[in-house]
């Protein structure tokens, strides 16, 4: 057999010096920059189809690119409806802006799991996507710098931005739970397009497919109290990649178009949403027809996909509809919806995972089976852990849709150092999804050995759509490195696994594990504790980083020796 890449290598290293970064490669500490160790008899195309360099940030062309299509101009589709494009009903179309598409080179999508993820805030620019509205031009190419302004005019200053574009961002660990219902500035938002900016007196919802009597309402339609009751519902939102980031840091795993943002523990809010039931609305549009069992959603922005271009479209089964477990809304917190959250019209599919929530609704299908676009058919899938780059096929995922029970802690952080007289106090939040609640939460001080209750009191009001989040105060005893840990359990007495392997997927989706934070716990309690703290304030000596050696002397020769004087000695003769 011929010599492997690597055997290769390790030969020509053996006939030159070390390289300057081979103990960080050896040690797995920059793994993007490995290479592969094919111990198969298969061939391994290792070339990249990306042409494209990477740090690039201006559209190019390929080389030898067939000429533009003059003729096809990218235009708003309605007065009014200003970052809307209709794909979906013009196959034609679509076409055009693959082929316009396929003249460019487009940059690779960034890597973060392998390699380090950037210091910065936003955390990654997007580039790729805001190249791919550039190409398209016309009523697409300003979607990008418009919808940034209006996460700077909406959203907290406070808040992380883990995508600058399309916009992803959730709240910080210190603001997130100040209260049960997520202020509308601080609620998390995981967009797959560009915002639309919709005239609400020049918009109208589009009923079709598998109904007795199609209809397009207007929103006034909709707030029409005679044809349709007001409905105001208490609904947490949960996108499937919360804590993704504990995934990433365990395996690496599916890198997408549309990337799967390193999300923490901040993409979950809970908010009270007002509009009408969209079971009533199916109703007056007398029913569906026979066979009718699922319930397609469109939203107004233009979605990316393997070259193709679409709206985001998504479906739920009709038994989730006649459950009234879907709301058409159109006020989020007592206020209207702001745009960044689908203003005018935006689902909210309570229990279920975020995806399926779509803004900027502006069509609702009946079908006979689950929908087939992108969205549902090929991502947002929960796949076998064995399961990954080489032989994921969609029919073999999951549809996610219920989210399963699920928590985390909020404070203390991560290698946080805590100082403590005995009780640590942790607070976070807990979820579960489906129409189950939260029943009990537990905190383990000791990696998971014991575990104490969050009293009920301290637990934020039950409802059946909502979160809850809590705070409590646990023993700990022990001194150094410790984890704590956090589970819950819903009123069906669904809990979560207990390790990160145990949820991992190559989607990175679902992360339902227990929340573990390693913390170095200070014990003030114990007096010799107390004592050498004491002496790192009278030597003005900080104790921060722990790792740093402690400059002043904590015990002369002269103490060493009378204690050595009252001991047993160090080694014995016999």
């Amino acid at each position: 057999m011929a010599p492997t890449v690597h055997e290769n290598l390790a030969y020509q290293r053996k006939q030159s010096e070390q390289k300057p970064d081979e103990w960080l490669l050896e040690q797995g500490l920059e793994p993007a920059k490995l290479g592969l160790r094919n111990q198969s008899d298969v061939k391994i195309n290792l070339d990249s189809p990306q042409t494209a360099d990477p740090n690039e940030t201006e559209l190019k062309l390929q080389e030898n690119a067939e000429p533009d299509d003059p003729d096809f101009v990218v235009t708003e589709e309605r007065e009014g409806w200003k970052g809307y494009v209709e794909w979906e009903d013009y196959p034609e179309k679509k076409a055009r802006a693959r082929k316009r598409f396929s003249r460019y080179k487009f940059p690779p999508p960034p890597e973060f799991q392998l390699a380090p993820v950037p210091p910065t805030n936003p955390v990654l620019e997007g580039v790729r996507w805001k190249l791919w509205h550039k190409a398209l031009g016309g009523a697409l190419e300003d979607v990008p710098e418009e919808s940034w302004r209006t996460v700077l005019k909406e959203k907290h200053p406070g808040m992380l931005h883990l995508l600058q574009f399309p916009y992803n961002g959730e709240a910080p660990k210190g603001l997130l739970i100040q209260q049960p219902v997520t202020p509308n500035e601080l609620h998390f938002v995981r967009n797959h397009g560009g915002i639309p900016d919709i005239d609400p007196a020049k918009f109208d919802l589009r009923i079709d497919g598998l109904v007795n009597n199609p209809q397009r309402l207007t929103l006034a339609d909709l707030q029409d109290e005679t044809k349709f009751p007001r409905v105001s519902k208490l609904v947490t939102i949960q996108c499937s990649g919360t804590r993704r980031f504990e995934q990433i840091q365990e395996y690496a795993g599916e890198g997408d178009e549309m990337i799967n943002a390193p999300w923490a523990e901040g993409a979950i809010g809970t908010a009270k949403w007002t509009g009408v039931s969209l079971k009533k609305v199916i109703k007056y549009c007398g029913g569906l027809k026979d066979g009718g069992k699922h319930l397609e959603f469109y939203g107004a922005e233009t979605y990316f996909k393997g070259g193709e271009l679409m709206n985001y479209v998504v479906s739920v089964p009709w038994s989730k509809v006649k459950a009234n477990e879907v709301l058409l809304a159109w006020e989020m917190n007592d206020k209207p919806l702001p745009r960044i959250h689908g203003f005018p019209l935006r689902a909210v599919v309570m229990g279920y995972i975020g995806a399926r929530s779509v803004k900027w609704l502006y069509r609702v299908k009946a079908l006979a089976q689950p929908s087939r676009a992108p969205v549902q058919s090929r991502e947002y899938l929960y796949y076998q852990q064995q399961y990954g780059k080489h032989n994921q096929l969609p029919h073999l995922g999951i549809q996610i849709q219920e989210m399963p029970v699920s928590s985390a802690i909020m404070t203390p952080w991560q290698k946080e150092v805590v100082v403590h007289n005995g009780h640590i106090e942790v607070t976070g939040w807990a979820y579960s999804g489906g129409g189950r609640w939260p029943e009990r939460v537990e905190v383990s001080p000791d990696g998971g050995w014991a575990w104490y209750q969050v009293p009920l009191e301290n637990l934020s009001p039950k409802h059946k759509w909502t979160w809850r989040t809590w705070k409590v105060s646990v023993p700990c005893d022990q001194e150094g490195w410790t984890q704590l840990v956090v589970r819950c359990w819903d009123n069906s007495l669904n809990t979560q696994p207990m390790e990160v392997r145990q949820s991992w997927n190559w989607g990175l989706h679902v992360t339902s594990s227990c929340h573990r934070i390693k913390i170095y716990s200070v014990n003030a309690s114990r007096p010799a504790t107390r004592r050498r703290l004491e002496e790192f304030e009278e030597h003005k000596e900080s104790f921060l980083p722990i790792t740093r050696p402690t400059e002043y002397r904590t015990q002369s020769l002269e103490e060493y020796n009378k204690i050595w004087a009252t001991m047993e000695p160090r080694d014995v003769d016999d």
